[in-house]
């Protein structure tokens, strides 16, 4: 795909040798315009970056090349990962976000997404469970790309992990929920239900996985969901 690289963002580091990259990380750019972004994300006074950021009408700009380690995550945690920079690509998506006037993300902007994550996925061996929201390895602090982002396109391009088939038979009931949820890569307190890291990352799974419904509780399609991910990790992790 045609990349445009007159932006080249100074905020960026060395990639310690001892991480791979594992991870691709989704963002929106949360702000009123994707030139406001462009601005912010190349500024040596914001302290952030990306590698990538993909414009409503399509156009792909790289700001950071992939073999260095981009400044997009934060505090963040995943698979008890805490250095999620350093084994991570980053994808602002233009959007104004939950601030501004959260919207669609737009049939160009989707089109350009989906082809630049399979040329990612084809240079790095990045598992389909590691295709993230900014808000599954930040749930207390970040939303985005937000409940209108369509991770089921995505997976439908073989790009990331999502179920649509919901089936009533699952192993994962309330009790062992957050053990389940917690392996399946979320940072929470594994003991109370009611704690707010827990509380944020059910809102993230269900941000992800269960968009039309976000309350942080623990309900039976919640399971259910859960349940049919860990099938389906079970079935990569085991071929027969």
């Amino acid at each position: 795909m045609q990349i445009n690289r007159k932006f080249q963002s100074p905020n960026y580091g060395i990639r310690p040798k001892e991480k791979k990259i594992d991870t691709l990380l989704l963002h929106y750019t949360g702000m009123k315009s994707g030139q406001e972004a462009l601005d912010r994300l190349c500024d040596d006074q914001s302290q952030v970056s990306a590698h990538y950021l993909v414009e409503e009408d399509g156009c792909v700009f790289q700001m950071v090349d992939e073999e260095n380690r981009a400044w997009h995550a934060g505090l963040a945690s995943w698979q008890g990962e805490s250095d999620i920079n350093s084994c991570s690509i980053g994808i602002e998506i233009v959007n104004p976000g939950h601030e501004w006037g959260y919207r669609n993300f737009s049939e160009p902007q989707m089109r350009a997404l989906i082809e630049l994550c399979k040329e990612i996925l084809n240079r790095h061996p990045i598992p389909p469970q590691r295709v993230l929201a900014h808000s599954d390895v930040a749930p207390e602090r970040k939303e985005d790309p937000g409940e209108l982002f369509d991770w089921g396109r995505l997976q439908n391009a073989n790009i990331g992990l999502y179920t649509n088939n919901i089936s009533s038979q699952s192993d994962i009931h309330k009790d062992n929920f957050l053990q389940k949820l917690s392996a399946y890569g979320y940072f929470l307190d594994l003991l109370s239900p009611e704690h707010p890291a827990s509380i944020a990352a059910i809102i993230a799974f269900q941000r992800h996985f269960r968009p039309d419904k976000l309350d942080g509780v623990i309900d039976q399609e919640c399971c259910e969901i859960l349940s049919n991910l860990h099938s389906q990790l079970d079935a990569q992790n085991n071929p027969t």
